[in-house]
């Protein structure tokens, strides 16, 4: 087993583990480490336990020291430098005319670099700008390029829920989502209605994927025939959290509508391939965007 404490770098990002060394740290002290990028300002999340070795994918880096009010204080003027540099470096792009948009940017802790971070279409040829950049600032320059999900993580801002978005306010890591998982949740295909700020599907979609996608593989299909206590119907509804499916029965010249529990009727499963769905998702979108 090997002893470790949890730091986070920014607000809602990953957990790294340090070695705490002797001394003693609790959750919301400053730290002050080594990483691949040099001396970083860390704030720890999680106080010192044991973890079994395997979990480790490479040797543990020691914390460096508690941080000091020094410390403390470089990072607050780091910070404020911030709105300095992005107006700076606006400034040199608008000369250059370069085709990017300008997202964000961070001085590193040890004052040693500033790193720039941007979107774009295509790929930017940025040379000039670094020199630019550099002749202003006179420390390292980086400019990295960031998708679109990225973008939405750094700047923040409210979902189509009214909640603050989750990629910046409680997921670490982006999870994978796809049209799929919309499907089997019942919800509506139109885009518009899927999707988060960023223009991609929203990430909420993925959070109870494992329990809709059981409990449509035992639902039947929306249109299809199925028998019930009170005769033969075709389904019009579906609830996969109570598990019942509203269905619409032809008794002479009118029609009824009932709720039925899925344990009360009777219907052909259906087990097609995923190709075969998957190409029936491709057909809906296309006909969404049309």
């Amino acid at each position: 087993m090997a002893k470790i404490i949890g730091v986070r770098f920014k607000d809602c990002g990953k957990v790294y583990y340090f070695a705490p060394g002797r001394d003693k740290y609790k959750e919301g002290d400053g730290v002050v480490v080594e990483t691949a990028r040099g001396i970083e300002y860390a704030t720890v999340t999680m106080e010192e336990r044991e973890v079994p070795e395997e979990e480790l994918v490479a040797p543990l880096k020691p914390v460096i020291r508690l941080a000091t009010e020094k410390d403390k204080e470089t990072l607050r003027l780091n910070e404020e430098k911030r709105g300095g540099a992005m107006k700076v470096a606006q400034e040199k792009i608008a000369a250059r005319g370069l085709e990017m948009k300008l997202v964000d940017c961070e001085f590193t802790f040890d004052g040693t670099k500033v790193i720039f971070y941007f979107t774009a279409d295509g790929r930017v040829d940025f040379r000039e700008l670094v020199k630019d950049l550099s002749s202003v600032f006179r420390i390292r320059i980086e400019l990295r390029q960031i998708g679109i999900r990225d973008e939405a993580k750094m700047m923040g801002g409210l979902g189509p829920c009214g909640r603050v978005c989750c990629c910046s306010s409680c997921m670490p890591d982006f999870k994978k989502v796809s049209i799929k998982m919309a499907k089997n949740q019942g919800l509506s295909l139109n885009p518009a209605k899927i999707s988060g700020m960023c223009g991609r599907l929203m990430c909420c979609l993925a959070y109870e994927n494992d329990y809709y996608a059981e409990a449509y593989k035992k639902m039947p299909k929306i249109g299809s025939e199925v028998i019930t206590p009170e005769g033969a119907g075709s389904v019009v509804n579906i609830n996969m959290l109570k598990m019942e499916v509203k269905v619409k029965i032809v008794k002479g010249d009118a029609m009824i509508y009932r709720d039925f529990k899925l344990d009360d009727i009777k219907f052909k499963k259906h087990n097609k391939p995923e190709r075969e769905e998957r190409e029936e998702l491709d057909e809906e979108m296309k006909k969404l965007l049309d």
